[in-house]
């Protein structure tokens, strides 16, 4: 049967390719062509453009695309008090490429004195669509997980406890401040949980001096802290991806890893799971799955634009539900289409037929 509240049946992780007329406008915005306020009516326009686009695809979480922010983390992060942008001496390590050489440094307490700049981008969504407005943002370890760690000021952080400790306490108030705007569908994009089912990316960890045993549990006591203050009725899912990044990845591996951190110690309400290729290894470790969590098959892929046919669809949903009940799963994109703005290789034609595709699918699975 389908879901009245989130994550629904056929959902998406929320990123949307950029419009020409959103790249040009930011282009010019950058070289000082076009003030503030002209970008905002260009995005406001593009951002009702594409809530209309969704809607009429059938999708029930409606999104801005993302279409205000240039990275799926950077400018969450530039926005917490203590944190801001820093200039790297190189970009992070995709598959056969590199991202812009863009950070963050912690120059003071990190902390959320006032309600996260996000909270607007919200409200817009929820001021023009009748269904379900939905937020994305950083897990906590987007800030530290990179292989080249964040520089942090030794006078604000001697030592790493407290600043775990603030990390966890100003996410916890921006999420409460997503809340008290009226948002009841939020999303945490966590990256270095995924990427720590990589024995590569485990080995750099013990390389800089951390130790990965302990981050996968850290990562998750943080997200704890982040959901403590919720309403009863506000959903947090966690989407969990190997990059993306121009349709390429940075790490692969199963999840089995970081299975018990992911559905024992984590306490979201569900689970986007990129499952579009054989680098997240096999659906077994999602017999650990507890009752009454909804696990979003990403079997999707946003990476390229072939589509995929019903019938492999629901093979692989099938597969799935071996290891955990049919009715908690769903069906997603394995990833956004445009973690940043660069975007993915695929066309917004291309786009929208995956997403017309997993409604589809989601319906002839579980009902309309």
């Amino acid at each position: 049967m389908q879901r009245t509240k989130p994550p629904f049946r056929a959902d998406h992780v929320g990123s949307l390719l950029r419009p020409a007329a959103l790249h040009e406008a930011r282009a010019k915005f950058a070289k000082g062509e076009i003030g503030a306020d002209a970008l905002k009516a260009i995005e406001d326009r593009e951002i009702e453009r594409v809530i209309r686009k969704q809607e009429e695809v059938g999708l029930h979480a409606i999104t801005d695309g993302e279409f205000r922010r240039s990275w799926w983390h950077m400018d969450f992060l530039w926005g917490l008090d203590g944190v801001e942008k820093y200039v790297m001496q190189s970009g992070a390590a995709f598959a056969g490429t590199t991202t812009r050489s863009e950070g963050v440094q912690i120059t003071g307490t990190i902390g959320m004195a006032r309600p996260h700049a996000m909270v607007d981008h919200f409200k817009f969504v929820a001021a023009h669509t009748k269904r379900t407005p939905k937020i994305t943002i950083p897990s906590p370890s987007a800030i530290y997980g990179r292989v080249a760690r964040a520089p942090i000021d030794k006078q604000a952080y001697p030592t790493m406890e407290p600043f775990w400790n603030d990390l966890g306490q100003a996410y916890r108030k921006a999420v409460r401040g997503f809340a008290d705007a009226g948002c009841r569908y939020l999303q945490l994009d966590e990256v270095f949980i995924a990427m720590l089912c990589d024995p590569k990316y485990r080995e750099q960890m013990r390389a800089r001096g951390d130790d990965p045993e302990k981050l996968g549990p850290l990562y998750a006591d943080l997200i704890n802290t982040a959901m403590s203050d919720i309403p009863a009725d506000m959903t947090i899912t966690m989407h969990l991806c190997r990059g993306n990044y121009k349709s390429t990845f940075m790490g692969a591996g199963g999840y089995d890893a970081e299975a018990e951190v992911l559905f024992n110690r984590c306490n979201v309400h569900g689970y986007f799971m990129e499952y579009d290729s054989e680098r997240a290894g096999g659906f077994e470790p999602l017999r650990m799955v507890p009752k009454g969590k909804v696990v979003v098959l990403g079997l999707v892929t946003t990476k390229t634009g072939a589509l995929e046919s019903k019938d492999e669809l629901k093979r692989r949903i099938d597969q799935a539900a071996k290891y955990v009940d049919l009715d908690q799963l769903a069906l997603s994109g394995q990833c956004g289409f445009a973690s940043t703005e660069e975007g993915n290789t695929l066309t917004e034609d291309e786009q929208w037929a995956k997403l017309r595709r997993i409604v589809e699918v989601a319906d002839e699975v579980w009902g309309k």
